[in-house]
């Protein structure tokens, strides 16, 4: 036993050494201050390799899916795991608004959560007492990964700050309540479910949506957000879509998701071979 401790000690005095005893800078931030647009990944796939890949491919940030991609909470890790050492920050969407697993993907490493179905004010609150510390949340302390690079006190000292906060505004109710929610302390901006939002409208699920009612919603969140010094992000079906988002002034867009991604490539190279072919193939 006094061996293996032994190992545990000079593995994080090595890893100290290696970082400096500082945590990273949250990489979504510098683009934000930067004045330019966060351009986001998103994995549904539980795999450290597709994860180890897609953080190589120029993305700044990284989002686990862990409410509707094939995700868990060790699969999360293990995809975090695999991305560092990449300039990309680590960011998870919940399954939904509950401390237990807020508190769970930070200590993992996550730097940013994206947390769906936030429709009030006191919605948006919870969620920020979850993500935080006291004296400013209630995020209890045991940070099992996120301060493994640091000296004591180093990750408690700066997550307030660095981690980003993007509740899901994606219900007409939310649309409703949408200013309250902005003005809530503690968010860096909210995110765009296109899909959900057009479904609580009566429409079809989608991503890329142009219907003239929807399209008034997103001018007015990206007001109320420039209002505020926030920063809108939204999801989308790929670089059209989120070159579109972006003109429009969101400040972070997802492409798609790597297994979408995946699909859309493998049926563009069969779908070419067999026109290519002559009816060979």
């Amino acid at each position: 036993m006094d061996c293996f401790v032994a190992t545990l000690l000079a593995m994080t005095v090595c890893l100290g050494k290696k970082e400096g005893n500082t945590v990273a800078t949250n990489n979504v931030k510098k683009v934000w201050a930067s004045g330019k647009a966060v351009v986001n990944a998103w994995l549904a796939i539980p795999s450290g390799f597709s994860a180890e890949v897609i953080a190589q491919c120029g993305f700044d940030s990284v989002t686990v899916d862990m409410q509707h991609g094939v995700q868990d909470y060790l699969s999360m890790v293990q995809c975090f795991q695999a991305m560092n050492g990449h300039p990309v920050t680590p960011m998870v969407r919940v399954p939904w608004n509950e401390p237990g697993i807020i508190g769970k993907v930070l200590d993992g490493g996550a730097y940013g959560v994206i947390c769906p179905m936030v429709n009030t004010k006191e919605e948006a609150e919870k969620l920020v007492a979850y993500s935080k510390y006291p004296p400013r949340g209630t995020r209890s302390n045991g940070p099992i990964r996120s301060g493994m690079y640091g000296s004591a006190g180093t990750y408690q000292a700066t997550a307030n700050d660095e981690i980003v906060l993007l509740p899901m505004m994606e219900t007409k109710t939310a649309v409703e309540n949408m200013e309250s929610i902005l003005d809530v302390d503690g968010i860096n901006g909210v995110y765009i479910g296109p899909s959900d939002l057009g479904f609580s409208y009566g429409l079809v699920p989608k991503l890329d949506r142009n219907e003239p009612e929807i399209l008034k919603i997103y001018e007015k969140i990206v007001k109320e957000c420039g209002k505020r010094g926030l920063y809108p992000g939204i999801h989308c079906s790929g670089a059209e879509g989120a070159v579109r988002a972006i003109d429009m002034g969101f400040k972070l867009v997802t492409l798609s998701n790597e297994s979408g991604l995946m699909m859309t490539y493998a049926k563009m190279q069969v779908n070419q071979t067999r026109k290519d072919s002559g009816g060979k193939a």
